[in-house]
């Protein structure tokens, strides 16, 4: 089987006043169907440059991105992307399934719309707050209604930029939960960035680190836990240790 995303040789550097940053540097990494691929890297080393990328948002130097086999030239089908700054993300004057409904295709009837949004809603645990506005919603409950747009659209591929970096460590906990569970109940393949080790050993199935910019794969770990995990029989366990402390190693070698 084909990787669902592959990426090769990939090159980006910005210009600044006569000035060249070399941001990305002949990285290559795929990602296999139905995976979550944790990329895990120091902060400015281009792991946000290389999702814009991944989206078609930013044509890269040199290199190409393939989903499933077809070269990414702009944004392609089949893709949803999730960020971090959820409430910027969001339209603060419109409700919660309005601003699901967004993102879906107007090609679809409005009672298929209806369907996938009231669908996505439940799959988040929001189908209470289908009428409220965003801003009456807390930080994690906002984030919620982000994945549910997303969800709604029915990707093959989601891309999440530090999408639960910005709540707190019990919401960010549930909110982890909440990402394996879609993964198990819509087969949908994620990568996700992070700069946090327990999160990407925790999620990944499998954990990419990256150098400091300009970013170059330093390791890939394949993480040889269960599937179906548990914020504290699964962070306490001595395969969960020895995976985050080779992690960390790899990090800190960087």
């Amino acid at each position: 089987m084909k990787p669902m995303l592959e990426v090769t040789d990939l090159a980006v550097s910005y210009g600044d006043g006569g000035r060249t940053t070399t941001v990305l540097d002949g990285l290559s990494l795929t990602v296999g169907t139905d995976e979550v691929l944790c990329l895990l890297g120091p902060s400015g080393c281009g792991k946000s440059t290389l999702l814009r990328c991944l989206a078609g948002l930013r044509r890269p130097d040199r290199g190409e991105v393939r989903l499933r086999g077809e070269v990414v030239d702009g944004v392609p089908e089949g893709l949803a992307v999730v960020f971090q700054d959820y409430g910027r993300s969001l339209m603060p004057w419109a409700s919660v399934a309005r601003n699901v409904d967004f993102g879906l295709s107007r090609a679809l009837d409005r009672a298929e719309r209806r369907a996938r949004t009231d669908e996505a809603l439940a799959a988040v645990g929001l189908a209470d707050v289908a009428r409220q506005r965003p801003g009456r919603l807390s930080g994690g409950m906002q984030q919620r209604v982000a994945i549910a747009r997303a969800l709604a659209a029915r990707p093959t591929l989601l891309l999440m930029d530090e999408p639960f970096a910005s709540v707190d460590a019990l919401t960010r906990a549930d909110l982890e939960d909440l990402l394996l569970r879609v993964r198990r109940d819509y087969g949908v393949t994620v990568l996700l960035v992070t700069h946090d080790i327990d999160e990407s050993v925790y999620l990944g199935d499998r954990v990419v680190v990256l150098s400091p910019r300009p970013a170059r794969l330093v390791a890939d770990l394949a993480v040889d836990l269960p599937r179906e995990r548990d914020q504290i029989a699964t962070r306490g366990s001595d395969a969960f240790v020895r995976l985050r402390t080779l992690a960390a190693e790899h990090l800190r070698a960087t």
